[in-house]
């Protein structure tokens, strides 16, 4: 009598710690991009970068993004290192965020050393420049990969996805606390006074300090993802094909060490090297599907990404539409949010002539890092609401909502640019309705920038898991920059 077919619920399944530890890494990469956009656009001004200029060097992170994830996602599709094809390039990416971060707190004093004075610093902006587009370059570099693992360990469990997605949002906001409630604090220069040095002032030294902790917490986080799990190395399949061919899927995780993992070309060329594979057999732990043994995966070199869109179903497209328009939207905001507090709020100017208009614009900055540690508060709450919100109402539902009050609370930002100027010019100072309204302002849209930071991507991968398509993360990630 054959045996009754065992039902594959409730395996296949990375524990959920597992999943947690390994989007913990977004908290420390959010530290960092919660300093950059808080502190960063107003520190450049202070080199002397006007205002108008101070955009474009911000372009680094959108081409980055078009260029470096495609190619970085498409390299650890195909890495057969020892340590997996996600990892290797994790840990890289965290290494030369420190190098970037470095480069970036010391700018000032390298450029001192190199000749700068007080009034004209163009090596310091020379320095910070080089060390902002390694850290762009970085932080892509090591973005992809980290969304990839997390779509890795789920597969096609599509409740199992979004609450992976819903993990990494949870982790960026409590990045984001921590990064912007470090940013909005103004005394970290007395707690590490070696900072604060000729060339850099009491402001500079409070940046320092904040990149340098930055470095502690990128370093503890990419720790916990790195050995949250172990990771099988992907060896392709001993055909004498190029990698464009199709080669059956490996399983992602292994109860123990593959033979201390045997180098790629002996575990190419012996099948005896497939067996040492030691699958998981207990329940919450990942294994290989009978639906998803032979399945074939179809390696795209880069230069055929662009040449795929044509192929891309109706339902991708609009994902993709609407998630560049959103961020669109966003990047102005992203951008410019502490930089609008102190010049249009506050009334101040970046100068280092005009003692009232610095102190002003300083207020201004801190005030709207205060404002963006509120808006990751509700970011995290909003990311647990997440998925109960989705199941009840639909992943497409709650990104209209979300949407609708982005729209919202970016009219009310317009507004109260009119009435900023109006209150300074009379007052001298914004009134206390201004900043509350302004503040309650930045915290709302921690909401919909939670659902931008997760439906997106769950919506990607339920359609191309249906179409029968890979991940789909990077050509999503085409259009965002943090």
């Amino acid at each position: 009598m054959k045996e009754p077919r065992q039902s594959n619920k409730g395996k296949n399944r990375v524990p959920l710690r597992a999943l947690a530890r390994v989007a913990s890494v977004a908290a420390g990469v959010q530290f960092g991009w919660a300093l950059q956009l808080s502190l960063l656009t107003p520190y450049v001004q202070e080199l002397g970068i006007s205002h108008v200029w101070a955009s474009y060097i911000w372009l680094c992170g959108p081409v980055s993004g078009m260029l470096v994830q495609p190619l970085v996602g498409h390299l650890s599709d195909q890495c057969e290192s020892q340590w997996g094809r996600r990892r290797p390039f994790i840990v890289t990416g965290a290494l030369l965020i420190v190098v970037a971060v470095i480069i970036i707190a010391f700018s000032a004093d390298l450029g001192y050393v190199f000749g700068d004075t007080f009034l004209s610093r163009p090596r310091a902006i020379t320095i910070f420049v080089l060390g902002f587009w390694i850290l762009d370059l970085a932080n892509n570099t090591m973005q992809g990969p980290c969304r990839a693992l997390l779509a890795d360990f789920t597969g096609k469990d599509h409740r199992r996805t979004r609450r992976a997605n819903t993990f990494y949002s949870l982790f960026m906001g409590v990045g984001n606390v921590l990064g912007y409630a470090t940013g909005s604090y103004n005394g970290w220069h007395k707690i590490l006074p070696f900072t604060q040095t000729v060339a850099c002032g009491v402001s500079c030294a409070n940046l320092k300090s904040a990149f340098l902790l930055d470095t502690i917490v990128l370093i503890i986080t990419t720790a916990l993802c790195a050995t949250a799990t172990q990771e099988i190395p992907w060896y392709f399949h001993s055909s004498g094909k190029t990698s464009s061919t199709s080669s059956p899927i490996r399983p992602l995780l292994s109860q123990k060490p593959i033979s201390a993992f045997m180098g790629a070309s002996q575990c190419a060329a012996n099948e005896d090297s497939e067996r040492a594979y030691t699958l998981p057999t207990t329940i919450g732990e990942d294994i290989e599907t009978e639906d998803e043994k032979d399945e074939p995966v179809q390696e795209a070199f880069f230069w055929e990404i662009f040449s795929s869109l044509r192929d891309l179903p109706k339902s991708m497209w609009n994902i993709l539409l609407v998630t560049a328009l959103t961020w669109i939207s966003w990047f102005p905001f992203v951008l410019f949010d502490t930089d609008w507090m102190g010049r249009e709020v506050y009334g101040g100017e970046p100068s280092i002539v005009d003692a009232r208009q610095s102190s002003l614009y300083n207020k201004g900055v801190r005030a709207g890092s205060f404002g963006l540690m509120l808006n990751s508060v509700v970011l995290g709450f909003t990311s647990l609401m997440i998925e109960p919100l989705c199941r009840k109402i639909g992943q497409r539902s709650v990104w209209t909502i979300a949407n609708v009050i982005m729209f919202a609370c970016f009219a009310g930002i317009v507004i109260i640019s009119v009435a900023a100027k109006h209150s300074v010019r009379t007052a001298g100072v914004p009134s206390s309705s201004i900043l509350v309204t302004a503040l309650l302002i930045f915290a709302i849209l921690g909401a919909p920038l939670a659902v931008t930071y997760s439906v997106p991507y769950g919506l990607a991968s339920s359609v191309t898991n249906m179409s029968g398509g890979g991940q789909g993360k990077n050509v999503v990630l085409v259009g965002e920059e943090k």
